[in-house]
């Protein structure tokens, strides 16, 4: 997919690292999930557009930047909430959004049951937040939701991708761009990244 990036440097492989150990506690792995997140922020503002206004430094005026769109954060409930704070810390203006969905164990396709954002999607740049993209059934249902809501430029931050769910995603959404911290081998059987991390919202919150 032409537009995958993967972070990769040595704190995110370090901290990635740490959200694969089956013994790292869920503090230590809140942290680490807030640094890798951090780490996918900042690749992510290269693709943001700047305006240029004048400033004035204690000493004279100089040129200054500013995020030309608003910036809204979709998290996927509820795995992605665990992402939420850090992209604020990045980008304290940013709005948040939030989708509900939830894999059919059977049929591994995703179930909504909420669904609320900002207007005027269409004017702003929107960030879907996930931590897995796996089968990449929830991230293509999430960008259908926010594409009919007149969403035209989003971008999908993630901390493990699947080859299968990267070709989900070039196949239904090609021009979204998708950033990542780790491309895993494949699915397992019923639809985990192998070798991933298990299932992050149950790692972040404590309740596996």
């Amino acid at each position: 997919m032409k537009n995958l990036t993967v972070v990769d440097n040595p704190f995110v492989k370090r901290d990635v690292t740490i959200l694969r150990d089956k013994e790292t506690n869920p503090a230590d792995f809140r942290s680490a999930l807030n640094r890798v997140s951090y780490s996918l922020a900042i690749e992510i503002s290269n693709h943001l557009e700047l305006s240029e206004f004048e400033v004035q430094t204690p000493l004279e005026k100089t040129k200054g930047y500013k995020i030309k769109k608003q910036i809204v954060l979709v998290p996927v409930l509820r795995a992605g909430l665990s992402m939420v704070s850090s992209f604020l810390e990045m980008i304290p203006d940013a709005k948040v959004g939030h989708i509900g969905l939830q894999r059919d164990e059977k049929t591994l396709e995703p179930v909504d049951y909420y669904y609320k954002t900002p207007k005027n999607l269409d004017e702003s740049v929107t960030i879907l937040l996930d931590p897995m993209l796996a089968t990449g059934g929830s991230a293509v249902a999430s960008f259908n939701y926010l594409k009919k809501r007149d969403a035209n430029n989003c971008i999908l931050a993630c901390l493990i991708a699947a080859p299968e769910g990267v070709e989900k995603m070039g196949k239904e959404h090609p021009e979204v761009p998708v950033y990542t911290a780790a491309l895993d081998r494949q699915l397992n059987s019923v639809g985990y990244i192998l070798p991933g991390l298990g299932d992050a919202g149950d790692r972040t919150f404590g309740t596996f």
